[in-house]
């Protein structure tokens, strides 16, 4: 049996080559232990899982795991090994730092949140302060907010409907969304609309001939009651021959 000759390991002649190499598998191995490092902070500081992906943490979360590592690693190296800018970095040190000093303020800011629904911005939050005593810009107030992740919801408005449920007995359809009509007055259509005006809501109350799109008569007012509708009524009747007889069509609001 033939013995098989070892090839001999072949060493760089080039020097410069060679120091490269090293040079390379240095940094490769800086790498690897920083990223072993991030692993290992996100567990022991943020309570994260080994597994994590620095892809999801917040910028606060990478803020810590930075401080706790920056005495071993170079800043620039853990910027980019957790995938923060530098301005988010000291931006978001100012912010717990600001956070730390303004505790008693914070606790009270996150009251004040959620006593008012989670609907009060840094302005309105501001204005509360003021009103309790307590002197803090504007901008304070802002930045204790966005760390504590208080974002103000924007209150929807309600559309509006005057249906309140089955009060009486519900009419026959007698149109069966057959909207035309041969000749005035003989099917008309109405209901409430609400809209916005500077001084408010107001609510408009018209009567509309399926003939030709003409409004008999209408009415608007402050408050969606029966009077809106009955003057409504009364006026479209007035307008209507001895021998004319319309059919009313409307939602089955509660007017």
């Amino acid at each position: 049996m033939a013995k098989v000759k070892k090839k001999p390991l072949e060493v760089p002649k080039d020097k410069d080559q060679l120091l490269s190499e090293i040079e390379a598998l240095e940094e490769q191995v800086k790498r690897l232990q920083l990223e072993k490092d991030i692993l290992e902070a996100a567990a022991a500081q943020i309570k994260k899982d080994p597994g994590v992906d620095l892809n999801d943490l917040f910028n606060r979360e990478k803020t810590v795991l930075i401080d706790a590592l920056k005495h071993k690693h170079p800043l620039n190296a853990l910027l980019n090994g957790v995938g923060l800018s530098r301005s988010s970095y000291y931006y978001q040190r100012g912010a717990m730092s600001l956070e730390s000093k303004y505790a008693a303020l914070t606790h009270r800011i996150i009251e004040l949140f959620k006593l008012n629904n989670c609907c009060y911005g840094y302005r309105r939050i501001h204005g509360v302060l003021a009103l309790e005593g307590i002197k803090v810009s504007e901008e304070v107030v802002r930045t204790l907010m966005e760390a504590s992740g208080l974002v103000a919801q924007p209150k929807r408005r309600r559309k509006y409907s005057s249906y309140q449920g089955e009060i009486t007995p519900a009419p026959e359809n007698l149109l069966m969304r057959n909207f035309h009509a041969d000749a005035p007055n003989k099917k008309w259509l109405t209901d409430i609309t609400e809209f916005h005006i500077p001084a408010g809501k107001a609510y408009r109350s018209p009567i509309v001939d399926c003939f030709d799109g003409m409004l008999v008569s209408w009415t608007i007012s402050t408050r969606p009651d029966a009077e809106l509708v009955n003057t409504m009524l009364d006026v479209a009747t007035s307008t209507l021959n001895d021998d004319e007889c319309p059919i009313i069509h409307s939602d089955r609001g509660c007017h």
